[in-house]
């Protein structure tokens, strides 16, 4: 039962039922309150009739004529409804009269002189109760016209048995209010609730839609963020019907894609791994071979075919020395290529962060010096020994230690290593430069393989860097101001248990 009610399609059922209910439910009230509008105005016309028919009763034994007796209490309320009471005998004479022009005259002759009920206008005419004899014969002048609505004006006739004869005792009733307010006051009372009963179910329906389709539209703006290549974005939802299930479901693809999209990057990545892998084997074995037999000829050509004259002597010595840096640096570019294809075999050990970096800044601080530029090594607090492999945390330095020395352009400048202990058991090294500084546009680059913002730069360094230190579990990120300088962000985990969580992540 909790899942049909949580049920997007049970709810929308729920308000239409509702609605359903609601509109029944006013158009039944609007028609009770007419049926019983109806049924007051019937009990007024007959409490009216009653109260003309006892006036006229009553007068009967009374030596009042009706007239005289408008402001007795039988009328009471009626007296406005109750526009004439008459008494016409059985030959049409108007015997008596709530209205004086209709009573009977006096000749000269002292007889009564009687006003016909023909004479009178009278509205349609009615009986005031079923009689059994429904050929009862009425006077002259008097003709049934059939049953009046209530409210509407009508005279109503009631028989008399007398000692004098038979009497018709007629009431004449005024309208209780014209047809054409009736008509206008149902007309606008019906406008008034069928216009409040739309607004209502407008303002519901319209509630509950832009509830209903909120969600739907959430998922729209999500899904065209998607489509834009957001694959990060998630649509919060806490509903448990169907809208709820499917924001669960798109969250849940996003994340698949966005798990796909990494795999298919780290499958690229695999990729231009394996080429650099195959291309490096080849330059090993095409290229080194050659280079270590021209790095020995050059070497038995210094020693045993140099000129003996001294100028020419020195510049055959300088001419193989150049050659032999080029041969060098060949095979340090070789070496690059092998290193970066290579998989890693890291012997991890503890390792003193602060003695490697002071080993590298010894190796730099001559060139420094020439160049004019400072060096600083700055240790915050207790540091632990990291989980290292020597070699490659050597490595790590001397990139980027050299690298800052190259983007310090001109003379002058500082080059600052800073260690300090992290959270979560690690050791943080900053490596900061006043150099140069690197473009927006380049940092989300810079540690891609073959890219490098260096005309004469093989685009590896960087990337054997990154390379290292994912291998030790760490992470690495740049802050750069073109003008002002850069600084690499390095974390390394300080024992195994945290390289190995940090590999796994």
């Amino acid at each position: 039962m909790p899942r049909f009610t949580e049920s997007f399609r049970a709810r929308l059922l729920f308000l239409l039922a509702v609605l359903l209910g609601l509109t029944l439910g006013v158009q039944y009230y609007v028609n009770l309150r007419s049926v019983r509008k109806n049924a007051h105005r019937i009990v007024e016309q007959e409490q009216a009739i009653m109260a003309g028919v006892a006036l006229g009763v009553n007068s009967f034994a009374s030596d009042k004529y009706l007239d005289q007796m408008r402001n007795q209490p039988l009328l009471g309320e009626q007296t406005g409804r109750v526009r004439n009471v008459l008494v016409v005998d059985d030959q049409g004479n108007i015997r008596d009269s709530l209205m004086r022009e209709y009573a009977p005259q006096q000749n000269d002759d002292g007889t009564p002189r009687y006003i016909h009920v023909k004479d009178v206008q009278l509205p349609a005419l009615s009986r005031a109760v079923e009689l059994p004899d429904s050929d009862e014969q009425l006077p002259a002048g008097l003709s049934i016209s059939g049953p009046t609505t209530a409210g509407d004006p009508g005279a109503f006739y009631f028989p008399v048995e007398t000692d004098k004869g038979r009497r018709y005792v007629i009431v004449v009733l005024g309208s209780a209010r014209t047809l054409t307010n009736i008509l206008e006051r149902e007309a606008l009372r019906s406008a008034f609730y069928t216009l409040l009963l739309l607004l209502l179910t407008t303002l519901v329906t319209g509630y509950f839609v832009w509830r209903f389709t909120r969600p739907i539209k959430d998922l729209s703006v999500a899904a065209r963020r998607v489509a834009a290549g957001d694959f990060g974005y998630r649509v919060f939802s806490k509903r448990r019907d169907e809208i709820g299930a499917l924001a669960s479901a798109f969250n849940e693809m996003t994340t698949k894609l966005e798990r796909t999209r990494e795999l298919e990057a780290q499958l690229h990545q695999a990729e231009k791994g394996a080429v650099v892998g195959r291309l490096a084997a080849a330059i090993a074995h095409e290229i080194r071979n050659p280079l270590n037999y021209i790095n020995l000829t050059l070497d038995h050509l210094r020693s045993s075919f140099a000129p003996a004259d001294e100028t020419r002597r020195e510049k055959f010595l300088q001419l193989a020395e150049q050659l032999k840096k080029e041969v060098a640096r060949i095979n340090r570019h070789i070496s690059d290529f092998l290193k970066y294809s290579r998989p890693s075999s890291l012997e991890l050990r503890p390792t003193n962060i602060r003695e490697e970096a002071e080993d590298v800044l010894r190796m730099i601080e001559v060139q420094a010096a020439d160049s004019g530029i400072t060096t600083r090594l700055e240790q915050k607090g207790e540091v632990p020994p990291v989980m290292a492999d020597r070699e490659a945390l050597h490595s790590v330095f001397t990139n980027l230690l050299i690298n800052g020395l190259q983007a310090i352009d001109g003379s002058g400048g500082s080059l600052a290593v800073v260690i300090s202990a992290a959270e979560h058991d690690q050791v943080q090294v900053e490596i900061s430069d006043t150099g140069r500084g690197i473009a927006d546009e380049d940092i989300s680059k810079l540690f891609e393989p073959y890219y490098s913002t260096k005309e004469t730069g093989t685009g590896l360094g960087l990337a054997i860097v990154k390379k290292a230190i994912d291998d030790h579990g760490g992470t690495i990120a740049v802050v750069s101001k073109v003008g002002s300088g850069t600084t690499f962000k390095i974390t390394l985990p300080a024992n195994e248990r945290t390289v190995g969580r940090m590999r796994d992540e």
